[in-house]
């Protein structure tokens, strides 16, 4: 059952939200050469200590941290430690989540270490962010889930291929409800599976539904591994991956982007779409 929330439930995910853009504004200003992943951490709980928010990573099925820290071909889940060290040319998705009074927010994003990156690693992060937004902007009052995969899907089948081939628009993990917990159904996929077109795997998008839209492309393949760790997960063929997620509320005024700073206002106008009120404005 998809959960319908309220918007005052929907106002109270936004304060969460906005707890997730300032840890992203934090770990993105940290994420330097030098710093190990568990300094991106403790920035993480800084910022979540300074909101009075609760972080919903720690503890969940067992997980050691605040954020997830996802470096080069680690695609999601890696976790935070001392002996991971930033180098210059790294590229780094850190994904986290905050609480505020029992609702969720999560999102995810690609940062650059340093400096002197390959322009096709620039171009998969842009690719998997743009991705992001055209499934944002697929969501809409009456339309299906599978809407938001297919935009997603597309906008990555139509860009021109990188000089490792292809880009391989990760299977095993997708994008889900959220709300009162943190992974809810549905699940997403960022790809058209057309056995899921049909009854509850595709259900109606109406005001009150909201997602956790994530794509996670490689320069490469789409398959992966999980580590002896049970968490960490990297691409099969070792090619260099991008991770990038909004919480998204379907409102009965339009979209609004829960962990976007400005709720999304200015990429959905590049869609012709205006963006729901803020209630935190």
């Amino acid at each position: 059952m998809v959960e319908i929330k309220t918007p005052e439930q929907i106002a109270k995910m936004r304060e969460a939200g906005l707890v997730v853009a300032a840890i992203h504004a934090a770990t993105r200003e940290a994420a330097v050469p030098g710093a190990t992943t568990n300094d991106l951490d403790q920035v993480a709980r800084k910022v979540l200590a300074e909101h009075e928010a609760k972080p919903n990573f720690l503890g969940y099925g067992g997980f050691p941290a605040t954020i997830c820290t996802s470096v080069n071909e680690v695609v999601v889940h890696g976790i935070p430690d001392e002996k991971t060290v930033l180098k210059d040319g790294d590229i780094i998705s850190i994904d986290c989540g905050a609480i505020i009074d029992g609702w969720h927010g999560d999102a995810a994003y690609t940062a650059f270490v340093g400096t002197g990156h390959a322009p096709e690693l620039i171009e998969l992060s842009r690719v998997t962010e743009e991705s992001m937004w055209a499934g944002i902007a697929a969501m809409k009052k009456g339309g299906r889930l599978a809407d938001v995969s297919k935009a997603i899907e597309g906008y990555i089948r139509r860009q021109p291929r990188p000089a490792s081939g292809k880009y391989g628009i990760i299977e095993d993990y997708g994008g889900h409800g959220i709300g009162s917990e943190m992974h809810m159904d549905p699940h997403l996929l960022n790809y058209v599976d057309r056995r899921r077109l049909i009854g509850r795997h595709n259900p109606k998008l109406v005001p009150g539904f909201c997602l956790a839209i994530e794509p996670m492309v490689s320069l490469g393949t789409a398959r992966t591994e999980v580590l002896e760790d049970d968490w960490t997960v990297i691409t099969t063929d070792g090619t260099w991956s991008s991770h990038w997620e909004h919480s998204v509320a379907l409102t009965e005024e339009g979209l609004l982007v829960l962990t976007a700073p400005d709720g999304g206002k200015a990429k959905l106008a590049e869609y012709g779409i205006t963006a729901a009120p803020d209630p935190s404005a």
